[in-house]
């Protein structure tokens, strides 16, 4: 869930995170499909902490070394209002087993030519964007 932080804006965050080669996803107990892993900023906490606090909350993994800032995007279909920053995180190492819970249904690592039937529009462009060098989309 994204937090308020200004004038009813908000920002979130999200985590293109591979772990040997693979692309690790996230799939919700509340919307369809497969997402990259992410969520909301907290409240004095930098939008970089928030990617690697929120791949390791949803996913039980960890980012191994440095994180790489890709964009800011905006996100109309969250009242209009709602900004992701989204981050790559080139290698990240499991540190405690995932169990499915309230918001995660179930994880998966996935090469990149062998998404999984059901991953969003917004994962794939992403993604198009990191490995096919498009042009990025300001919207997500």
């Amino acid at each position: 869930m994204a937090v308020r932080l200004w004038g009813g804006t908000t920002l979130g965050v999200r985590a293109i995170a591979f772990s040997e080669e693979r692309i690790l996803l996230v799939r919700h107990t509340y919307v369809s499909g497969w997402h990259l892993p992410g969520g909301g900023v907290n409240a004095r906490e930098t939008a970089e902490a928030a990617a690697r606090r929120e791949l390791f909350e949803e996913t039980g993994y960890e980012a191994a070394g440095a994180t790489r800032f890709l964009g800011l995007y905006f996100n109309p279909a969250m009242a209009g209002r709602d900004h992701v920053a989204l981050y790559h995180v080139p290698d990240c190492v499991p540190r405690r087993a995932f169990r499915a819970n309230r918001e995660i249904a179930e994880i998966g690592l996935f090469a990149p030519d062998g998404l999984p039937e059901g991953t969003t529009t917004a994962t794939r462009r992403r993604l198009a964007e990191l490995f096919e060098g498009l042009p990025p989309d300001e919207c997500w």
